[in-house]
């Protein structure tokens, strides 16, 4: 604890000299060391406690500030070490103000009454009229926010997440405001009872009311020019800058909002961008993405999504207010241009192209593609499982994640191929097999949820899942098995067996996590009974995480088992399952690269060479572009082929021997 001393007389005359004053010079309280050499226009009032002020700032452009005090009216304020403060209009009260910390030109930092300083704060999402408003707090993961969500037909387990959640804000209730260690805040208006963590920046900002900037030194927060945000929550590493409006929200790590984007009674998770357009009542899971001025992102759940210029969701076609809300699962990106009418249900790593008024409920059949033709739904089912874009995507979002903090609080899965998106497939196949044999002799297509899917489709539909459900049977079979040095009998009979059955049947992928509903179920029924606090919650949330690969070789071996009736140890099984696999894996990475050829097609180097002939498009384009064969994509994609290949083949050839 720091100790403090009255003001002496002879440092009470000289605060004089420099123009200070008090309402009571008692009332202010100093360290042993304190000099009031670096003091001037400086006004006391109720208690306030001073420390020591000997280094200097350094700031761009060479310029040079002494620490100290000047030109302010400091109220009820505890100021530590070798601070800065500077040119404040109107005055600073009721806030402890951490060391290091440079304050200046700002109008009104201010604490009111008692404040939880956003925790607490229900948001909500998905319905604008409520229903499912989730309570916001500084350690809030993407997980539990999906449970307080969405499974509200579990009234206890959610009741009891709201309290506990309740009493954490309580517990974060004070009159007096934090501003932390080495924060800078220059050039901005007002803020008021907002907490703000070590090492944030707040340069230019016009307001901040009620809410948590949860900064740290691995991952500081910057918040910037003409921004104003009211009711939040920021979470570490997170950059929110030129004149975005947040209202009633919580923004997870890492996001970056940006370029006049609005938000609205959302909830944001991990590397999430929004730049340009407007969000309202939207729960969007880690990775979800809008970049264009005229996006609308509406009363939906997204995750790991993409939404194109123009991209519309509705919810206007109500009777009893904006109470209809959509779905869609992990993956989805739309084209420019694209429109739902809510509600709607859409499968995962779909693409749309369109717009789309026929309410569909597609989510049993992922990976697909939903086109408009003629006012019409169009599906292709499974059709992006050879997707060049697609797996770029998949690709690139674990290199994109630009958390920095130690602590992250979102568990994420970058599964492309997982039980969840596959138990979706297997039904998807049986779905298919019901259309083809309802079809009327000689049709051409059949209705299924208000899309329109070709008989061609179907069939090829079918194809591709069974080839994905082999690519993931061999991936983790060929994973346990590079684990074994000798093989014989009883060592394959030792390292395939499992010792649980969790794993076997459903799965879901609660924003970013993918775990088994069995566990799930488990989970909710440890919070109903109350028998978690809310640590607790999220350490069992993050093992579910831990034990994914354990949990997800139980579900390849229970489906594979019953797939060819003999267990999955056996030889026979085990070549049969890694040949299936090197067909899946090579048929698709031909598909994929052959998708991919087409950016370097014909229609591709339309406008280069602008003055020149075809041989100076053909140099023009290389010249920008690159060529196929030496694409970072193409070589990456060929590469881990032949590397997973020859892994393969090797394991076969001992499987032989």
């Amino acid at each position: 604890m720091t100790k403090y001393r009255p003001l002496l007389d002879k440092e009470i005359a000289t605060l004089t000299v420099y123009g200070c004053s008090a309402e009571n010079w008692k009332e202010v309280q100093v360290t042993e060391e304190f000099s009031p050499s670096y003091f001037y226009n400086v006004h006391f009032s109720g208690t306030v406690f001073l420390g020591n002020y000997t280094e200097v700032f350094e700031l761009a452009g060479g310029i040079k500030k002494h620490a100290g005090i000047y030109n302010c009216h400091l109220h009820n304020c505890t100021i530590g070490n070798n601070v800065f403060i500077d040119k404040i209009n109107n005055y600073i009260a009721n806030y402890e103000i951490g060391d290091g910390t440079y304050i200046e030109n700002v109008n009104l930092i201010l604490t009111e009454g008692e404040s939880s300083f956003g925790n607490g704060i229900k948001i909500p999402v998905m319905i604008e009229a409520g229903g499912r408003e989730i309570p916001v707090f500084d350690q809030l993961s993407a997980p539990l926010a999906y449970m307080m969500a969405f499974y509200r037909h579990d009234k206890e387990a959610v009741n009891n997440l709201e309290h506990q959640i309740s009493d954490y804000a309580n517990s974060q209730k004070s009159d007096k405001g934090r501003i932390g260690k080495n924060v800078r805040i220059m050039n901005s208006d007002v803020i008021r009872n907002v907490r703000i963590d070590d090492f944030a920046t707040i340069e230019g900002t016009l307001r901040l009311e009620n809410g948590t900037i949860s900064s740290n030194k691995q991952a500081p927060v910057y918040i910037g020019q003409g921004v104003q945000c009211k009711n939040f929550i920021i979470c570490s590493g997170t950059n929110i800058t030129e004149s975005a409006l947040i209202s009633n929200c919580f923004v997870g790590q890492a996001c970056i909002i940006d370029k006049q984007f609005s938000a609205i009674d959302s909830v944001f998770f991990a590397n999430c961008q929004g730049l340009h357009g407007e969000a309202v009542s939207i729960f969007a899971g880690p990775y979800t993405v809008t970049h264009h001025k005229s996006t609308l992102m509406l009363t939906a759940l997204y995750s790991f999504m993409n939404a194109g210029s123009g991209t519309n969701f509705s919810n206007h076609m109500y009777k009893l207010g904006p109470v209809h809300q959509g779905i869609t699962e992990r993956g989805v990106k739309t084209s420019s241009g694209s429109y739902i009418m809510w509600p709607a249900k859409i499968g995962a790593f779909t693409v749309v192209l369109g717009r789309h008024k026929g309410n569909p409920d597609i989510s049993e059949l992922p990976f697909s593609y939903l086109l408009e033709n003629e006012g019409e739904s169009n599906l292709l089912p499974a059709i992006n499982l050879h997707s060049a874009g697609t797996k770029r995507d998949v690709q690139k979002w674990q290199k994109r994640d630009i958390r920095t903090d130690e602590i992250k609080l979102d568990p994420i899965n970058f599964d492309f191929l997982s039980p969840y998106t596959l138990s979706k497939a297997l039904k998807g196949i049986n779905i298919l097999n019901g259309l083809l044999e309802n079809m009327e002799a000689g049709a051409s297509f059949v209705w299924y949820q208000n899309c329109k899917i070709k008989r061609s489709s179907i069939k090829k539909g079918i194809e591709l899942y069974e080839m994905a459900i082999n690519q993931f049977i061999g991936d983790k079979i060929i994973e346990k098995l590079s684990q074994l040095e000798i093989f014989s009998k009883d060592n394959l009979h030792k390292l395939l067996s499992t010792k649980t059955d969790t794993g076997i049947g459903e799965w879901s992928d609660m924003a970013g996590l993918i775990a088994p509903k069995s566990e799930i179920n488990r989970l909710l029924k440890d919070i109903s009974d109350k028998k978690l606090s809310l640590d607790e919650i999220q350490n069992r949330i993050n093992e579910l995480h831990a034990n994914y690969a354990a949990y997800s070789f139980v579900w390849v071996k229970s489906i594979l088992e019953k797939q060819v009736g003999k267990p999955i140890h056996e030889k026979e099984v085990i070549i049969s399952s890694i040949e299936n696999w090197k067909k899946a894996v090579q048929t698709f990475e031909d598909m994929i690269l052959r998708d991919a050829k087409k950016e370097f097609n014909s229609i591709s180097k339309t406008g280069f060479g602008l003055d020149g002939d075809d041989s100076d498009k053909q140099l023009d384009f290389e010249n920008v572009r690159g060529n196929f064969e030496e694409n970072a994509f193409v070589i990456e994609t060929t590469n881990r082929l032949k590397t997973d290949i020859e892994l393969a083949n090797k394991i076969l050839a001992k499987l032989n021997n």
